[in-house]
């Protein structure tokens, strides 16, 4: 079903994020994450004199290089569009990612050492939420090849993540029925 009608409106900001997922020729993944926000109309900023309608007021990049065990061996932050001069100067510091492990804990390891002044809202945005779950999407796509009943563990890991695949579901019972927790 899709969204009701709205009411007649303008336009204000749009907010794109583009996340891709991609096998390296060396066995290891490259999980790539662009944001990028533009206003429908023009303003003055201090920093760059103006930034007109359409023209990007954040454009920023993150790249993680992760291996089958999802531990992250390279990671790079680039901010080629932002309101202020000092935005770009934080994105070397992004590389603290390497050795970390995308999955439990991930979210409160990125926010405990980029969070707040010591890190980026959008290149840490991008972090908590899509470049993780595009990790997923990627290796378990590419790597495993084989339906989710299939994959090892594949259930354990899946169960409760969201309302299709609650442990009382019809998706569970079907699919795992050993994990399934319903009547």
């Amino acid at each position: 079903m899709a969204l009701s009608k709205p009411v007649a409106r303008a336009l204000a900001h749009t907010r794109e994020i583009k996340c891709c997922g991609y096998e390296r020729d060396d066995g290891l993944w490259d999980i790539e994450a662009t944001l990028t926000d533009r206003k429908a109309y023009s303003f003055a900023n201090h920093d760059r004199g103006s930034i007109n309608a359409g023209e990007a007021i954040h454009e920023m990049h993150v790249r993680l290089t992760i291996d089958n065990d999802f531990v992250v061996q390279g990671a790079e932050a680039a901010t080629l569009n932002s309101p202020f001069n000092a935005c770009p100067n934080v994105a070397d510091s992004y590389k603290a990612l390497i050795g970390l492990r995308v999955g439990p804990g991930w979210r409160k390891n990125v926010y405990s050492q980029f969070g707040h002044q010591k890190g980026c809202t959008h290149l840490t945005e991008m972090l908590l939420g899509p470049i993780g779950t595009t990790a997923y999407q990627t290796i378990g796509g590419s790597k495993l090849k084989s339906s989710l009943k299939e994959q090892s563990g594949a259930g354990n890991r899946l169960v409760n993540t969201c309302h299709a695949l609650a442990s009382d579901g019809e998706m569970i019972k079907r699919e795992w029925p050993d994990l399934y927790t319903g009547d």
